[in-house]
């Protein structure tokens, strides 16, 4: 579809445009209240799918055919298959595809075959690629076991203060740890056969196994850590190792414990894969309840097939709740009254979601109250803070239709609230699902050389929280306030901007920051803000939009350059407009960048990834002066992007949205402290509960 016309008067393009894309949420929201948009990451996901089903021996039907397909038509004209849109050819994806093509079917001497081995050759092959894509190979004999990492399970013994211990790593990195304990203790391996083998992915042949891709001096961090790991493998060698038969029992009670409703572990795909396997490897058959749930949650809405239906995509996540609170807040700034059906819907839903049980944070908070959302349908061990600081924003805007409605949204905010502050970090900010979650060390393990350990605090999630607590009326001596700008004063880059380690990146870190200092009362003119709004100012591409590439993560000369986008022009005017730019020039050319690029059934085309699930630097946090241990290029081997497919259409809300209504073409919104609470937030003030 094309752009939308409209009228030459900017404020009906305006309204227009925000009128066709409210009425394209209204049509898309599901019937039980929900929005829900595709993830799409890069293709180690299908790849990942098809060996995982041919390890379980599992008859998928016609999913696998299909899966393949996905994977051929996303490889890219120099045979490679790559991390996110734009990317260079990835070694490891690559790997990965060309294997899981060879399970398929796809003869070696296929011309995609060709391309992607020549390529794969000339990258170094399968020494050079991440431990990831070497423990798959391994449980197909396409690798040698004694060149992966030891991860005994004796690590599910030791005490909570050990550095070990299982839950000093992120949530995401401790729920693929534990059955990793298991597979890299009893090192299942079942082969293909002859033909689908990768023997030729191998420049120097079979006999060069390398551990690590890492290339480090013995004297530090690393080289100790690869140290270490060698006399791990040496003692997991032993005919006799006191205690394995309990600690492997531990691991695999902690494994069936996690699974989630849905039958994945953690809400996302490699804890799922490394659960099933690790279960399958303790022998465990495939009609065991835990490993049917599990491969019987890929086949529903995980799975989104082609337009023509030849394809099949496995995402990586799904996101039903991160789009509703998202979709929710543009609506809302769009000018939705607050007791719309659809908000209603919406909020009923959302409330009926919040996570009542403790789940793994509550090893360092035991005596706070659940409460929080995940990201997903069903993830109950990991309530997500970034989402519930948002869902708060939303609940505190929206009207139920009842008292009793009106009741429950309150006490759910309330518990939000309260939970919220107690995972607050020692540092004052605040991180995705742990507190205090930040022993850098363990990004020096060999284990670590993808994605990240670590869960630290960030600017953008301790930005959405503060924002919250503007909007709920709370000032800037709140202690959990003042210790969280405090944090983010701090967190500032020296050229104003701030890093996003959940968005790409640099405009959406300043472009969540800005609105949460305006929300906090914070003086806009101040220089640091001003800094802030000028290194905006100063990205603005010629076509009035804004863009950031995902290598800005490794390259420094690329912080918010790269090809405009719809959701990142989105974020660069919503924190311009909160800085008081509205009625500038470079807002103005913002707006017409958006309207100019509407389709006619209000969603914009978007083909780039702005969403970031790990930047790849292992601690988790922002790299400063010091360059990523793994070295990792634009390609972003070691990292994991995503394209949030409704970024494109509900962050244009919120930015055209806003600007209507600070520019007077729509009603003014209540979104201020005092406005909230006249809003319906009785009980929910300052005092009531800490912020």
């Amino acid at each position: 579809m094309g752009p939308a016309g409209g009228g030459d008067d900017l404020g009906s393009r305006v309204r227009e445009a925000l009128a066709r894309t409210q009425a394209r949420f209204f049509q898309t929201q599901r019937a039980e209240g929900y929005w829900l948009g595709e993830l799409e990451s890069n293709p180690t996901m299908e790849a990942e799918h098809v060996m995982l089903a041919r390890f379980m021996g599992s008859d998928e039907g016609g999913r696998i055919p299909r899966v393949a397909e996905d994977i051929r038509r996303r490889q890219s004209p120099d045979g490679s298959w790559r991390m996110y849109y734009g990317a260079p050819g990835d070694l490891s994806t690559s790997i990965e595809c060309y294997f899981a093509l060879k399970l398929a079917g796809d003869a070696a001497d296929a011309p995609h075959m060709t391309r992607a081995r020549e390529f794969i050759v000339e990258a170094g092959g399968v020494p050079k690629a991440r431990v990831f894509t070497k423990i798959w190979l391994a449980l197909f004999g396409q690798w040698d076991w004694g060149a992966t990492p030891s991860m005994p399970p004796e690590m599910m013994l030791l005490p909570k203060w050990a550095p070990l211990n299982i839950h000093r790593f992120a949530s995401w990195a401790r729920a693929t740890i534990v059955p990793m304990t298991i597979i890299l203790t009893l090192n299942p391996t079942r082969p293909p056969r002859p033909e689908e083998g990768i023997a030729e992915l191998y420049p120097g042949g079979r006999a060069n196994y390398t551990l690590s891709r890492w290339k480090t001096s013995p004297f530090s961090l690393q080289g100790g850590a690869l140290l270490a790991d060698r006399l791990l493998r040496l003692y997991r060698r032993l005919p006799f190792t006191p205690g394995r038969k309990m600690a492997l029992r531990a691991a695999e009670d902690w494994i069936i414990a996690h699974q989630e409703a849905d039958g994945s572990w953690g809400g996302i795909q490699p804890p799922w894969a490394y659960s099933l396997i690790a279960l399958s490897a303790l022998g465990h058959p495939l009609d065991h309840p835990a490993i049917a749930k599990g491969m019987r949650g890929f086949r529903g809405e995980w799975s989104v097939p082609s337009d023509d239906g030849a394809a099949l995509r496995v995402q990586a996540c799904l996101s039903p709740v991160w789009d509703t609170c998202l979709a929710m807040t543009g609506l809302l700034d769009s000018g939705v009254p607050p007791d719309h059906p659809a908000m209603r819907r919406a909020a009923r839903w959302l409330l009926d979601r919040e996570v009542r049980v403790k789940g793994d944070w509550a090893v360092q908070r035991p005596r706070l109250e659940p409460s929080g959302w995940a990201f997903e349908f069903h993830n109950d061990h990991y309530p997500d803070i970034d989402d519930s600081a948002i869902i708060v924003m939303d609940l505190a805007r929206t009207r139920l239709e009842d008292e009793a409605g009106e009741d429950a949204r309150k006490a759910a905010m309330r518990r939000a609230a309260a939970w919220l502050e107690g995972m607050q970090s020692s540092n004052g900010g605040w991180a995705a699902f742990d507190r205090n979650n930040a022993a850098r060390y363990l990004a020096s393990i060999p284990f670590a050389d993808f994605g990240e350990l670590l869960d630290p605090p960030s600017a953008d999630v301790t930005a959405h929280v503060l924002e919250m607590c503007g909007r709920l009326g709370y000032g800037r001596d709140h202690p959990a306030v003042r210790r969280g700008l405090a944090y983010v004063w701090r967190e500032q880059e020296r050229d104003g901007a701030w890093f996003g380690r959940w968005g790409v990146n640099y405009i959406y870190g300043t472009g969540a920051v800005l609105p949460a200092l305006e929300a906090l009362g914070e003086d806009m003119r101040q220089p640091r803000a001003r800094k802030a709004v000028e290194w905006l100012l100063a990205r603005q591409n010629a076509d009035g939009g804004w863009g950031e590439t995902c290598a800005s993560y490794v390259d420094p000369s690329l912080r918010g350059r790269g090809e405009s986008a719809a959701s990142q022009t989105s974020w660069a005017l919503i924190a311009l407009i909160a800085a008081g730019e509205t009625e500038g020039e470079a807002v103005r050319r913002g707006v017409e960048f958006l309207l100019d690029r509407q389709r006619v059934d209000g969603e914009w085309d978007e083909p780039q990834f702005t969403g970031c699930g790990f930047p790849g630097y292992g601690p988790g946090d922002r790299p400063g002066e010091r360059k990523p241990s793994n070295a990792q290029g634009a390609e972003l081997s070691a990292a994991f992007m995503i394209k949030y497919h409704l970024y494109r259409n509900y962050f244009p809300l919120w930015a055209l949205g806003r600007y209507a209504e600070r520019t007077g073409m729509i009603g003014r919104g209540r979104r201020g402290g005092a406005q909230d609470r006249e809003c319906g937030l009785d009980g929910v003030a300052p005092k009531s509960v800490a912020c």
